[in-house]
């Protein structure tokens, strides 16, 4: 790895000759504003699952978990784990938690910008070595020889757009800690070999590998940079690495990830010829992320590339003009009589190509069909051919023009990286954005349609879930969350239309099952109700949600036993099931069960101390049994928490009446009805009092 002549063209760069301090400042500083806008935002996307959802997070979830189940918290034994196993950065995520003392995600995003920017200045050196070699002078201090163009280099790589997910979205952690420790991995292996290629240190090849290990269980990719590093050096410690591989392998399960054909429609055509092509087409639309990082989408999936299934289909020209770039640099990589000119070229493509292979569905199936985060590692090799690039051409054009070229070029990147960075910060804007940029992608509509559901815009959501299955009549999800709507406005006949569709094309979808029930209970369909019920909790054996349907229905049909045991096992699954616990109470007390009534009442607000309604039921049981001052108490309880009730001050009132406590009974009787004028059978309760209250006036009088 030693070279000892300065590359010609690196002082051809238009940029200042800057030392190493502030060259390093000055790219922290390009790679703070490009992403800085995204400290304050939002949980988006994936985070939800990997993040919010994970329990893994949860400092009372044992840590030993993260070693067993995958980023999303999944077992990694599971069929339906995506077996992305990176122990290390779920890690951080709960170290996040933890400093955080909860989920906020300012925390989260602060790290990821922090080590965007460590990255960025670390490739100033990944990129010394990789144009200008290992060079030291006497006192062993690290000498560059390309102090311009590795400048610029990591500049480019800053600033590119394309790493906006890995930094703004809290789950390109992964890639961001991969990145890193590839690096520390690399510079490292090359620590080893300052004195000379035949003579190196052992402890500190050891070391790279151990930093190898680390990037691994940060992300899959990390593995490449043994394959970016001299690997005859590697031979002393090929068991070490193939034990490392092999351990992770047995902890992982040999079950490959199960993905759909929706994840990735190439990787399942039938023709081995149109999935070569395709895949070919999904590498030139990276080549063209990487060049042209303005059409840049959260999902690449669902229709938003569309298969090439002819010879005629115009867009195999670009997987041509690929590879004949690509042959292109390879020739000048190998045959070029510059020897600066190889090694950077050679370099780079190694960079650029190498860590893109887990991704390229060459080795096994991936799960999606783009995705901007593999993209972050790869850039490197990018950015150092663009610097090489601007190095020639300042070598044979106007110097001038170069110079306005590259700045116009960082400007640009800078600005798109702050706009991209703002659409990551909400998933209202994320997913709005997606909209002009993948018009075919089922998946970006359902996602905006749910986003506005959840913001109570149901209307709007409609629209939206109706595209998405337009678009792809077996989005399944798509379906069930438009039924849900449907179920919610009364369009009941639709609904059941949907749903039944969705459980048709996935049979095992218990969320739809259990909405198919419940909107056929409304359309009286009791039998067909209680079958699709038990239909959900077949394939989700915990399901609460579905035993609490499953009581409702019962309970409609006068099966009171069956009821109360459906709502029983909805609170052993779930404990804090208040619907569940305040409907056994409220059966209870209609049936005349009164004792037992008390007791599950008492039961439930162990668990919920400060559930109103669960009060108010308890309380109505209590004042049935005369039982008046306990029964006081939890009315005046649930009035505290929540003082605008009408019912309960309505109740309370009705208690006072039969105690004998006719003032307050005004009083309370007078807050009802001021809260709810049309409140039932307060008004003729009332009137009741006041008659009572003149007649014992008159008796006085």
């Amino acid at each position: 790895m030693m070279v000892l002549s300065e590359p010609y063209w690196d002082h051809h760069i238009p940029l200042p000759k800057l030392g190493p301090l502030y060259s390093r400042l000055v790219t922290a500083f390009v790679a703070l504003i490009c992403f800085i806008n995204s400290y304050d935002g939002d949980f988006v996307f994936d985070d939800s699952e990997a993040i919010i959802n994970n329990k893994d997070l949860n400092p009372d979830t044992p840590l030993s978990n993260i070693w067993k189940n995958d980023f999303w918290g999944s077992n990694l034994s599971s069929n339906s784990s995506h077996k992305s196993y990176r122990p290390l950065t779920v890690l951080t995520f709960r170290i996040n938690y933890l400093l955080a003392g909860g989920l906020h995600p300012i925390g989260f995003h602060v790290l990821n910008v922090a080590l965007h920017c460590v990255i960025s200045v670390l490739m100033i050196d990944v990129f010394a070595i990789l144009i200008g070699g290992l060079v030291h002078n006497g006192r062993e201090a690290k000498l560059s020889l390309s102090p311009k163009a590795s400048f610029l280099a990591a500049l480019f790589f800053a600033a590119h757009p394309v790493h906006t997910e890995s930094v703004a979205g809290i789950v390109g952690r992964a890639d961001l800690l991969c990145a890193l420790f590839f690096q520390l991995s690399f510079l490292v292996y090359c620590k080893a070999f300052q004195g000379g290629d035949k003579k190196f240190s052992v402890l500190w090849i050891f070391g790279s590998i151990l930093l190898c290990a680390v990037a691994m269980l940060c992300k899959e990719q990390g593995i490449t940079v043994l394959v970016s590093e001299n690997m005859h050096t590697f031979k002393r410690v090929a068991g070490l690495v193939r034990s490392g591989l092999l351990m992770r392998w047995r902890i992982m399960g040999t079950g490959p990830p199960s993905f759909t054909e929706v994840d990735n429609p190439a990787s399942f055509a039938e023709n081995v010829i149109l999935r070569i092509v395709n895949y070919n087409y999904y590498y030139s639309l990276n080549a063209w992320l990487l060049l042209c990082p303005w059409w840049l989408c959260f999902d690449w999936s669902m229709g938003c590339v569309p298969l090439i299934k002819s010879a005629t289909d115009w867009r195999i020209f670009w997987p041509l003009l690929l590879w004949c770039c690509l042959m292109g640099l390879v020739y000048q990589a190998l045959c070029s009589q510059d020897s600066n000119k190889r090694r950077t070229l050679t370099f780079g493509l190694v960079l650029l190509v190498i860590p893109f292979l887990p991704a390229s569905n060459l080795f096994f199936r991936v799960g999606f069909v783009i995705a901007e985060r593999v993209l972050y590692l790869s850039s490197a090799g990018y950015c150092l051919i663009l610097a090489y690039a601007v190095g020639y051409c300042s070598c044979h054009w106007k110097k001038h023009k170069v110079c306005a070229t590259t700045l116009t070029l960082l400007c640009v990147n800078v600005a798109r990286s702050a706009q991209r960075s703002q659409q990551w910060r909400s998933e209202q804007s994320l997913f709005a954005s997606a909209l002009s940029v993948c018009p075919l992608n089922a998946k970006v509509h359902y996602n905006v349609g749910k986003n506005l559901a959840d913001r109570g815009n149901q209307s709007a959501a409609v629209k939206y879930y109706r595209e998405a299955v337009r678009l792809h009549p077996k989005y399944v999800h798509a379906m069930n969350n438009l039924g849900n709507i449907l179920k919610e406005r009364n369009e009941l006949k639709e609904a059941e239309e949907l749903l039944s569709a969705a459980v048709h094309i996935q049979p095992d979808f218990a969320a739809a099952w259990m909405n198919l029930g419940i909107v056929q209970n409304s359309l009286k369909k009791f039998d067909e109700a209680e079958q699709s019920y038990w239909n959900a909790i077949r394939f989700r054996k915990k399901y609460p949600d579905c035993y609490y349907n499953l009581g409702r229905l019962y309970a409609d049909l006068n099966r009171s036993i069956d009821a109360l045991n459906a709502w029983r096992n909805a609170t052993m699954l779930k404990p804090d099931h208040s619907l569940a616990w305040n409907n056994m109470v409220i059966l209870l007390d209609n049936t005349g069960n009164l004792a037992q009534a008390e007791l599950i009442g008492k039961e439930a607000l162990k668990i919920l101390p400060k559930d109103h309604t669960i009060m108010f039921s308890l309380a109505n049981v209590l004042g049935k049994q005369e039982k008046y001052k306990e029964s006081e108490g939890f009315f005046l309880n649930a009035l505290k928490i929540n003082p605008n009730i009408a019912s309960c001050h309505g109740n309370l009132a009705v208690l006072y009446h039969r105690w004998g406590k006719l003032d307050l009974a005004k009083r309370h009787y007078e807050l009802s009805l001021r809260l709810d004028p049309s409140a039932p059978g307060t008004k003729e309760n009332y009137n009741m009092l006041k008659r009572k209250l003149e007649q014992r006036q008159r008796t006085v009088g």
